[in-house]
């Protein structure tokens, strides 16, 4: 299909978008639909299987994600055993490096090297949190960008900002997973995203906007960015234009029912644990007041069971996107973008640094001319 009819047939989607009739805003209207995390997670871990058991059967070898963890925090323990068990359900071989909270910055980057030079290993996490004093940007940028499943390596955060196939942030990533699998349109829509982290909020709010046309297949939605310097009453206005609404600032029940419009489909990325006033026990809740807003919204995210198993769905997806090498960073394009047969002499000006003929065989296992 041609880019002058893929446009005309988009844009003619939205104006028949905008013909449809309003949501219904009466005081009968039903409650928002539930949009299944678990569920969709655990469909998307089945395919997943299915690709790996597809490699397998083709005499590949089988991929591996291996995860560094620094101390002993019981969170982040608890996150990287999620993230084996679902390894281990989509056949993914997964291992754990727990090293001691004394470890020195210079400790983990010699680890991450030796990964990253280990041809059996094809994705690298680094749970964070890490020690304070060790630089988290260090240690993120240390690993290689096409073993970097988490997406967190500068040249992935820049290759998806312009619109280029990349290892996206599993978060993120889940994120519009969740809006596609629930077929809730984008384009052309308002979005707004609470929260501007580098790894959640700044990376949703680019696949919210950018190029449906693109390599990332992104949202094409008019996309506004609130943050904790955002006035309180001008947050207001801004989330009552949304007909997409992502939330990820670590606030509990930070929007409520009377700043949403009618229809509004809320995902909702925080959670945080407090303690119920009526049972003294603790529990986990949202950034969005789910009682309250899910009187008006058309669709919203539960917390537990919302974003967070689709984060570790997304990291499988990257780990199995990693050992295809479907990703040619030499060259700045997917794979597909040039075919199967890419030299890399075709694209480099001639007396360019190649950084060494053995680092492109190496990892990219590209012919040099």
């Amino acid at each position: 299909m041609s880019r002058k009819l893929s446009s005309f047939l988009r844009v003619s989607k939205f104006l028949l978008n905008r013909q449809q009739l309003p949501l219904s805003t009466t005081s009968i209207r039903e409650k928002a639909r539930i949009i299944d995390g678990r569920a969709i997670a655990k469909e998307i871990k089945t395919e997943l299987k299915a690709e790996v058991e597809k490699m397998l059967s083709e005499g590949k070898r089988r991929p591996k994600l291996t995860a560094v963890i620094v101390g002993h925090d019981p969170a982040s323990q608890t996150y990287v055993k999620n993230k084996m068990i679902a390894a281990k359900y989509t056949g993914i071989e997964s291992d754990t490096l727990s090293l001691p909270e004394t470890t020195t910055q210079e400790e983990i980057l010699q680890k991450i090297d030796e990964l990253n030079k280990d041809p059996n290993v094809d994705g690298i996490i680094v749970q964070l949190p890490i020690p304070k004093h060790i630089e988290e940007r260090t240690v993120c940028n240390a690993i290689t960008p096409s073993k970097d499943v988490d997406g967190f390596h500068t040249t992935n955060v820049g290759r998806f900002c312009v619109d280029l196939t990349s290892m996206i942030p599993a978060t993120p990533a889940g994120v519009m997973e969740l809006l596609k699998r629930s077929g809730i349109e984008t384009y052309g829509k308002n979005a707004v995203v609470c929260g501007r982290s580098k790894n959640v909020g700044m990376p949703i709010a680019m696949l919210l906007h950018s190029d449906g046309e693109g390599e990332t297949q992104a949202g094409d939605a008019t996309t506004t960015i609130c943050h904790r310097y955002t006035p309180p009453e001008q947050l207001k206005v801004f989330v009552k234009t949304a007909d997409i609404l992502v939330v990820a600032t670590g606030i509990p029940n930070l929007i409520t029912g009377d700043m949403v419009k009618e229809g509004v489909a809320v995902i909702d990325v925080g959670i945080n644990r407090v303690k119920d006033p009526q049972t003294g026990k603790y529990k986990l809740v949202g950034d969005v007041d789910f009682e309250g807003v899910s009187e008006k919204a058309s669709w919203i995210t539960p917390v537990p069971g919302g974003v967070g198993p689709m984060t570790v769905a997304m990291l499988m997806k990257n780990t199995v996107l990693a050992a295809k090498q479907d990703i040619a960073y030499a060259l700045g394009r997917s794979k597909e973008y040039y075919g199967d047969n890419i030299m890399v002499g075709d694209f480099l000006e001639q007396g360019e640094d190649r950084m060494g003929d053995e680092y492109w065989v190496q990892h990219y296992k590209l012919n040099i001319p």
